[in-house]
């Protein structure tokens, strides 16, 4: 009786191993997808935030300059601290956004990888 029961479990662990190992590669699939989806959200609001800040850029030097020209030092200083900031900030985004394409890359690269390991799997 004892080697019945220990022959149907081996039996039904051959069985179900190869569908265990299928969902779990599906799910890899599903994950590196959802990650692409993170990625390209996250770069959409870089750049997002790059623009915003090239425009405070741009209305600083216009400040900056305007004061200068009018003579007001202090107003002049302390847009140029802002901008100096908006620089800084800006150079942020870029970088931020430089490694989320980065990761996006990544990301789609294990896509393809699990797409094309589930295919090899299957035959």
């Amino acid at each position: 009786m004892r080697r019945q029961i220990a022959l149907f479990a081996v039996l039904a662990l051959a069985v179900s191993a190869p569908r265990v190992l299928s969902a779990q590669d599906s799910n890899d699939v599903k994950q590196d997808r959802k990650e692409v989806r993170h990625d390209r959200r996250e770069l959409r609001g870089d750049r997002k935030d790059i623009r915003h800040d090239t425009r405070d850029i741009r209305q600083d030097r216009r400040d900056v300059r305007q004061d200068v020209k009018n003579g007001d030092t202090t107003d002049a200083r302390r847009d140029a601290r802002d901008l100096r900031r908006d620089r800084r900030d800006r150079r942020h985004d870029v970088r931020d956004a430089r490694r989320d394409r980065r990761g996006l890359r990544q990301d789609r690269k294990d896509v393809r990888e699990d797409k094309q390991e589930t295919k090899d799997s299957t035959k």
